[in-house]
This record gives structure tokens, C-alpha cells and sequence, in this order.
């Protein structure tokens, strides 16, 4: 279970609960608990997020995430006071998949990133954890131990940064995956059949990783999104919920 405390600065503070580890980006809740995909629904994780709301302030705005929700995942919530309002679809595919129509060359730390940011802020405007990302944010990101530069495919046109699709391996899954973790096409490239190219560059890179199954992350109500991802070869795996409450 991670819980976390967000602070005027963006930062948060872990709470000590039995299972715990830290997120700090939670858009504009105050707290934000995550209860992972092997951790049981049970009355200990209930009384762990009884403490959590027990530290909240009046009005304050908290987030509960379910990791691959299964059908007594909406009552357990409801007991505790939340109310669901996100769907977020894990979906998958084989690999490797049809090859790009584009060429496409891998980020450069500290040339690219202005660029970068620019393009992901417009296309992600309104994406309570992509978007508004900052230098800090992205140098945060770079510091970690997946990030790997080459992963991050980058594609100009008309010599502008058209789009990025960023990828990320998982090695503790079994079998390793890859995952598409962010990808954007910026707003004035819209409408040029771009998506679909830029997502295939991102598998062409995992593919070539010697990885067999590559995945993302979909918001379920985006349907044209999900329905270009259909039309090249994912399916829904799981689903990530998420639940809020206001403290009273």
C-alpha cells in the first residue's frame, strides 16, 4: 500500500503503514493511497487507510488506487466512503509488432529537454500527472534507475519535434515487458496519422530489446485513443481504478 503526502512544494511524505512506498505526483489531492495488485481487500488494508484519513484535514481531497480492480474492489471502496472516478486500462500486445513508417532518434539529456517539455505540456494539458511537468519533474525522471535514453524516441519534422514516445522496461515482470510510458504527437502535428507510427517506434525499440510483450496505459473513456491501440494489436489486460472522498 503506498500512502502520500502532498505539500505546497509538490513534495510528499511517505506514511508508515505496513506496505508502503513513496509517490510524490498526485495532482490536486492532498493525500493519495494506492493498494497494489497482490494485496488483499481485506479489514488490515481497510484499517491502513482509516489511518491515512484519520491524518487528513477537513476538506481535504483523497485519492484511493486499486490495482487491477476485480469485482469486490467497488464495495470494499464504498465501505471506506470512496466513490470511484477513473478508469485506467492496462492494455497488451505480442511482440514484435509491424514495423514504423518513420525514422526516429533517441533523446539527448540536456538538448532535447526544452523541446520536450514544450510538446508534452501542450499535448498533456490536461493529464493530472503528465501534464504541467517541469524541468525538475523530467530531471527527477532521468535520475531514476529504468530510464534509459535510446528508449526515449524522439521524431522531428519540418525540424520541430513532432512527437516523443518514451518507453520504459519492466524486467521483474514475468516474462520482462516493455512498456509504451508516455507518448504525444504536439497539437499543431494533429490530425496527420501520426499516432499511429509513433507507437510502432516505440515497440520497434522494446523489440529489439529481446522483449515479447509490450504494453501502456489508456484512460478507458479516451475511445479514439483505445480504438487506434486496438487497431494495432493491444487488448485490455486489467484495469487500475481510482476512487476520492472529501474529508468532512
Amino acid at each position: 500500500m503506498v500512502a502520500t503526502r502532498a505539500s505546497s512544494h509538490g513534495a510528499a511524505t511517505v506514511v508508515s503503514v505496513t506496505l508502503t512506498s513513496a509517490r510524490c505526483d498526485q495532482g490536486p489531492f492532498a493525500w493519495s493511497i494506492t493498494v497494489g495488485a497482490d494485496q488483499p481487500r481485506d479489514d488490515s488494508a481497510a484499517d491502513q487507510v482509516g489511518t491515512v484519513l484519520s491524518q487528513a484535514e477537513a476538506g481535504d481531497s483523497v485519492q484511493l488506487w486499486i490495482e487491477r480492480a476485480e469485482g469486490g474492489d467497488d464495495r470494499f471502496a464504498a465501505n471506506l466512503g470512496f466513490v470511484a472516478y477513473r478508469d485506467l486500462w492496462r492494455m497488451q500486445r505480442p511482440l514484435p509488432a509491424d514495423r514504423s513508417s518513420i525514422a526516429t532518434r533517441a533523446f539527448v539529456p540536456g538538448a532535447d529537454d526544452d523541446d520536450f517539455l514544450r510538446v508534452n505540456n501542450r499535448a498533456f494539458h490536461w493529464h493530472p500527472e503528465q501534464g504541467g511537468m517541469t524541468t525538475g519533474d523530467l530531471e527527477e525522471r532521468m535520475a531514476a534507475g529504468w530510464f534509459d535514453a535510446e528508449g526515449f524516441r524522439l521524431y522531428e519534422l519540418r525540424g520541430r519535434l513532432a512527437g516523443f514516445c518514451w518507453t520504459k522496461i519492466h524486467p521483474d515482470e514475468a516474462p520482462p515487458s516493455g512498456e509504451i510510458y508516455a507518448i504525444a504527437v504536439d497539437p499543431d502535428f494533429w490530425g496527420q496519422g501520426l499516432g499511429r507510427p509513433m507507437t510502432l517506434a516505440g515497440l520497434d525499440h522494446l523489440a529489439r530489446q529481446g522483449l515479447t510483450v509490450g504494453f501502456l496505459y489508456v484512460e478507458s473513456d479516451n475511445q479514439p485513443a483505445v480504438a487506434t491501440y486496438r487497431r494495432l494489436g493491444f487488448a485490455h489486460r486489467s484495469t487500475n481504478r481510482a476512487y476520492r472522498l472529501t474529508v468532512a
